[in-house]
Formats: C-alpha cells, sequence, structure tokens
C-alpha cells in the first residue's frame, strides 16, 4: 500500500485534532501541512513499525514539538484566533495534548504516551491535570441544537455537571435561531440534522453571521464536515460519544473564547 494510501483516511481526523489543539482551522490545518510536506521530505519520519494511523499522529507530535507550533499563530485571520494565540502561549500544552488525544481522538493511554513521548502513568498524570483545569473554567451559558431527546438530554446533563447554563434546547433550525436571538448563548453545541429535515450547519452559519460565538458540532456523520473544504467546523465529536470527549471538546473551545461569561 502506498504512504498516501495509508494516510488519507486518517487526514481529516488529524485535521480535527489539530484545529481543537490550536483553537483555528487555519492554524490547524497549516500544521498538518507542514507536517505532511515532512514526510514527504524525510519518509523515516513516518514510522513503518505501528499501524498508519498512529504513525501519523505520531509525525504531526514531533512537528508540534519541534516547531514551537504550540506558541502564537501569526497569521490569525479574526479576533477569535488572536486570542486562541495569546492564550496557547500561556499555558502548558502537554496535559491538553494528553487529554485531548485520549477523549477527542480515542488513544489509549499507552498510545499516548507513544504520541507524546510519556511513560503511561505520567499520561494519566497529564489527562487528571487537564481535567482539573477544565472544573476550573469559567462558566456560560449553552444552546443545545439535538432533536433527539434523549441524546438532548444527555448533553444537558454534561453541561450543567461542568458548571455551565443552558439558554434553550432546539430541534430545528428556525428554533435554534430563535433561542439564539432571544438569549445570546457562550457557546452552541449542535447536530447536523434535525427534526424538521433542516440542517444545523444553516442554521450555526445564520447565528455566525450575527455575533461570533463558539460551536462544536455533534454528528453521526464527521465525514460531511471533513472534506477538507472551507469552511469547516474546529472542534467536531463523533456520535455516538463518550462524556469525556464532551467535556473535553467544550473545554477547549471555551479556553479559546473571548466571550464566554461567567455567572451561568
Amino acid at each position: 500500500m502506498s504512504l498516501a494510501s495509508q494516510i488519507a483516511p486518517h487526514l481529516p481526523y488529524l485535521r480535527r485534532y489539530a484545529r481543537a489543539l490550536t483553537g483555528s482551522q487555519a492554524a490547524g490545518d497549516a500544521a498538518v501541512a507542514a507536517t505532511l510536506a515532512a514526510i514527504v521530505a524525510d519518509r523515516g519520519s513516518f514510522a513503518n513499525d505501528v499501524p498508519p494511523r498512529l504513525a501519523l499522529y505520531k509525525a504531526f507530535q514531533a512537528h508540534w514539538r519541534d516547531s514551537g507550533a504550540e506558541t502564537t499563530s501569526t497569521d490569525a485571520d479574526s479576533d477569535f484566533e488572536v486570542m486562541a494565540g495569546s492564550r496557547l502561549a500561556a499555558i502548558t500544552p502537554l496535559p491538553r495534548q494528553a487529554l485531548l488525544l485520549s477523549a477527542m481522538e480515542g488513544f489509549t493511554s499507552d498510545d499516548v504516551g507513544y504520541l507524546i513521548d510519556q511513560p503511561t502513568p505520567a499520561v494519566l498524570k497529564l489527562v487528571a491535570e487537564a481535567l482539573a483545569d477544565i472544573d476550573r473554567q469559567t462558566t456560560t451559558r449553552v444552546l443545545i441544537i439535538e432533536d433527539e431527546p434523549i441524546i438532548a438530554l444527555d448533553i444537558e446533563t454534561i453541561v450543567r455537571d461542568l458548571g455551565h447554563g443552558v439558554t434553550g434546547m432546539a430541534t430545528t433550525a428556525d428554533e435554534a435561531t430563535a433561542m439564539f436571538r432571544a438569549e445570546r448563548p457562550g457557546l452552541v453545541l449542535a447536530d447536523i440534522q434535525l427534526a424538521d429535515h433542516s440542517s444545523g450547519v444553516d442554521a450555526v452559519r445564520d447565528m455566525l453571521a450575527e455575533a461570533s460565538v463558539p460551536v462544536i458540532f455533534i454528528t453521526a456523520f464527521p465525514e460531511r464536515l471533513l472534506t477538507g473544504e472551507r469552511p469547516e467546523p474546529t472542534f467536531l465529536i463523533t456520535k455516538p460519544f463518550q462524556t469525556a470527549t464532551v467535556k473535553a471538546a467544550i473545554a477547549q473551545a471555551l479556553f479559546f473564547n473571548s466571550t464566554a461569561q461567567p455567572g451561568a
């Protein structure tokens, strides 16, 4: 199998990880592109003694570490990305990487240790550190867009357990837009396919035309948003999801957001 064939199936999810790590589509995609260029320049940087997905993420982690990519992005094209860059420079990146690799990307603790060059016990401590940071995070109010009642209630429970409030739970695009206008949330959690066959993507697009707010898409069809075409979401969770995955994504989205308001 060619190198391209080994890498291609995993690229959309590497872009997801890179964007969540940087808080920016532009910065995340640039880091992935630089990783691919490094692999092409040095085929030895793509390990052949581990599964291709692990080898690809390892090459990305090596680029991230060696290039100093965890500091600010110099080509930020929005206030959100400027905030992301300034906050990236102010925190320890390793706990955040360990949490995202385990909770969002689904790697085992042993695999995470391989990716970030840490023993497994250290990985567990890093994840615990990141989760403790989540507990100290500023609270906000969240709009949930989800047409399946059980899933909506599950998401609501996770949100409230994190200390956040809920502005509303919409099942259609029109309902979501009306709730957004009635009470501006600090975060939106949105499914793609809604009850009346309307689109959560369209609803979010209308919201973002009115105000800047972080958005996390939660969908059973991630491939519909991970196409390589712009715009794509910075934060994307695949159904069925784990509670830790949602917590990690919410923490990252709010970490990079300058508009989250206390007092949920």
